[in-house]
């Protein structure tokens, strides 16, 4: 199955770079959207919950760091 990709030619950004920055933004709004959950479980009293959406949110934390670090060697800054 071929599929058509852009590749930088209309965004003048390749695909590797382009999935390297989506993938920053959406760890840091995924942690985002996790202090609501983990507010939201905490009201309730389920701690059981608001425990689970706490190990989610320092994982998509570490993930955007991480690619925060390759941004930055790949940017050279």
């Amino acid at each position: 199955m071929a599929t058509n990709t852009e590749s930088g030619g209309v965004t003048g950004t390749k695909d590797k770079d382009y999935n390297l920055v989506w993938y920053v933004e959406n760890c840091l709004s995924n942690a985002l959207r996790l202090e609501t959950y983990i507010q939201d479980a905490e009201r309730e009293n389920d701690g059981e919950v608001a425990e689970l959406f706490r190990k989610a949110q320092a994982d998509s934390r570490k993930g955007a760091e991480l690619g925060k670090q390759l941004l930055r060697t790949r940017m050279g800054g």
